[in-house]
């Protein structure tokens, strides 16, 4: 009983010292967008000073907040963002879904040479492929445009392999032929029976498509020219200016833009855990 408590104890303590270590970054980030140039420089976190427990509140300010909405299109960035992010997340779940459903439910001839392909793209590196798409873009006349930067996120091959694993444990084939005698299309067997059955795993997969849009920093600097297109991570590094580097305005900035996704987290991370479980029993 008390080798069992002792464990439980040296479990809680390390799960609240990594908890804290993960939070000193954030902690530092919040108050660092609460500070001038020169406090940022003199102080860890917050500026010391003679008033309550030794901190100097009094030069505590949001005036780094005011000047990124006054001096800055950080407004036009995130709405860039909020459209590339939510188009890319939903678009790649739905040409996913579809392809995972095709090789898990689907018999032709080339399954298993599909399959082995999409195996395969899952070990190229992604840089690689910076300078072939950049001029596949270019020959189709997609550069300077979001249709650019969405179409090759469309059906990422972890996506499809992802959902042909969680459709090949979550939707009984018994189950579709029986809505096939029955009448019931391919296009409507797919939306009512197929994707309500791996509803976990859409969640999960939507948040994490959505997650790399909005983080996404290459792709728009490669394939957006025009500064009123570029998303928020774009923004926010543009930010530093040419003969120095106002930390404390950056730093706001990176708040404001990591507390929408960081909301968004938090209110699906139930359905994101029980997306990445669903299926590891099939049953």
């Amino acid at each position: 009983m008390h080798a069992r408590r002792l464990v439980l104890v040296c479990s809680y303590a390390a799960l609240v010292f990594f908890a804290v270590l993960t939070l000193i970054p954030l902690v530092w980030m919040v108050t660092s967008s609460l500070k001038n140039q020169q406090d940022f420089f003199t102080s860890y976190f917050l500026p010391s000073g003679d008033e309550f427990l030794g901190i100097a509140w009094d030069r505590l300010t949001l005036a780094n907040f005011t000047r990124l909405f006054r001096e800055y299109p950080v407004g036009r960035a995130m709405l860039n963002s909020v459209f590339f992010a939510s188009v890319s997340s939903v678009g790649a779940t739905l040409a996913c879904a579809m392809g995972g459903y095709a090789l898990a439910k689907f018999r032709f001839r080339v399954r298993g040479a599909f399959t082995a392909l999409v195996l395969g793209a899952l070990i190229i590196p992604a840089p690689l492929l910076i300078a072939p798409q950049y001029q596949l873009l270019w020959q189709l006349g997609l550069l300077n445009s979001y249709s650019g930067l969405i179409l090759p996120a469309l059906a990422p091959a972890f996506g499809v392999f992802l959902f042909r694993q969680s459709m090949l444990n979550s939707v009984p084939t018994e189950l579709l032929e029986s809505a096939r005698m029955d009448g019931a299309g391919e296009f409507r067997l797919f939306f009512t029976i197929v994707l309500p059955l791996v509803r976990p795993m859409i969640g999960a997969f939507l948040l994490i498509t959505f997650l790399g849009a909005w983080n996404n920093f290459i792709a728009p600097q490669i394939v957006l020219q025009e500064p009123e297109t570029f998303p928020l991570s774009v923004a926010i590094n543009n930010l530093r200016g040419l003969h120095g580097t106002d930390y404390g305005l950056i730093m706001s900035g990176t708040l404001f833009s990591i507390a929408p996704v960081m909301c968004l987290f938090l209110l699906l991370q139930s359905e994101f855990i029980s997306g990445l479980t669903a299926g590891a029993v099939k049953g």
